[in-house]
């Protein structure tokens, strides 16, 4: 993890002078070199966030995830808190540490938004003093959210418990996160959100507009099998689609309950494919619809008695920074 650290952005000072480092980044410099006053309209933080990269993180992944926050950052000024965790063959107390800021033009040149950085690095030794560094580094009566990323059990994550209880919102990812993460005893499970069903709200909605011009009546009456099927770099997505296609369903208010949504890789074998199927036991009856991520294609192939309908659609994911913002907003 310690290439992590060293792959981030940033200027490297001592762990205690963090406050003070960060005060001068926003200093005015005169044309001799001088530094002045502090610029007073260079700061106006909203959020505290936290990005907590579990030991499996790779440079690649830890420069991507930085990048989503701060393109996050711009639209919602950010203290921006980065945690990077040494193997646990580091037991010695050791903690070091870097601070960046970034500032960005909004809708007019008096829109100013900046965002500060600071990125710790700390051994399992140091694990006491993490708490009370991290509350030092985040900005007073501000919200906190914390996205704990790539920790290889959820277990790992009661050694943080400050945070997690502290935090409004706490992000995970199903895509990335471990097994048991949907399942894991949250201290605040109304406040977690997972990225992968947040970054599938374009798809959860168009496929729900459309469903939404029939009766539930017409929906479930008859419905002998839900179907998800999808391409191997979409297995999060179709897992958290059939989820709410299953709530959704179950909302109709049939009289008995309806299929639960099987979910399966599809044998086409295209990567970023999502197939929705429902199976009526009227072989005249069906809904399909099929979105083909890589393109931006979808098509809905429908028939609930009132004639055939083919209707081809657009299809996206969210784009990360924004799916961020509908996990921590909404």
């Amino acid at each position: 993890m310690s290439a992590v650290f060293d792959a981030l952005p940033g200027i490297e000072v001592p762990v205690g002078d963090i406050s003070r480092s960060l005060a001068e980044l926003w200093r005015e410099t005169g044309e001799d070199g001088s530094v002045g006053r502090v610029v007073e309209d260079a700061k106006a933080t909203q959020v505290n966030f936290v990005l907590h990269l579990g030991i499996h993180t790779t440079v690649d992944d830890a420069l991507e995830q930085f990048a989503v926050v701060e393109r996050f950052s711009r639209r919602y000024p950010s203290r921006v808190v980065v945690l990077c965790q040494l193997h646990a063959d580091r037991p010695a107390a050791e903690m070091r540490a870097k601070i960046d800021g970034e500032c960005f033009l909004g809708r007019s040149k008096a829109d100013k938004r900046c965002v500060e950085f600071v990125m710790l690095s700390y051994s399992r030794g140091a694990r006491a003093y993490l708490e009370s560094q991290v509350s030092t580094c985040l900005s007073t009566d501000l919200p906190l959210y914390y996205w704990p990323h790539r920790f290889s059990t959820s277990g790992r994550l009661a050694d943080y418990r400050h945070l997690l209880t502290r935090a409004r919102r706490v992000l995970i990812d199903s895509a990335f996160a471990p097994p048991d993460a949907l399942k894991y005893p949250w201290p605040n499970p109304r406040g977690v959100r997972d990225l992968a069903y947040s970054r599938l709200l374009p798809v959860r909605q168009t496929v729900g507009q459309f469903l939404s011009g029939y009766e539930p009546a017409v929906l479930i009456d008859d419905l002998r099998a839900v179907k998800v099927e999808h391409g191997a770099a979409l297995t999060a997505e179709a897992a958290v689609l059939a989820g709410w296609l299953g709530r959704r369903l179950a909302d109709c208010r049939a009289e008995s309950d309806p299929p639960v949504p099987a979910v399966k890789v599809s044998e086409e074998g295209a990567e970023r494919n999502l197939t929705v199927v429902f199976e009526y036991r009227k072989s005249t009856q069906y809904f399909r619809w099929r979105g083909d991520l890589a393109t931006g294609h979808a098509v809905f192939e429908a028939d609930f008695g009132s004639g055939r309908t083919n209707l081809p659609a657009g299809v996206s994911l969210l784009a990360p920074e924004v799916a961020l913002s509908e996990a921590l907003f909404f």
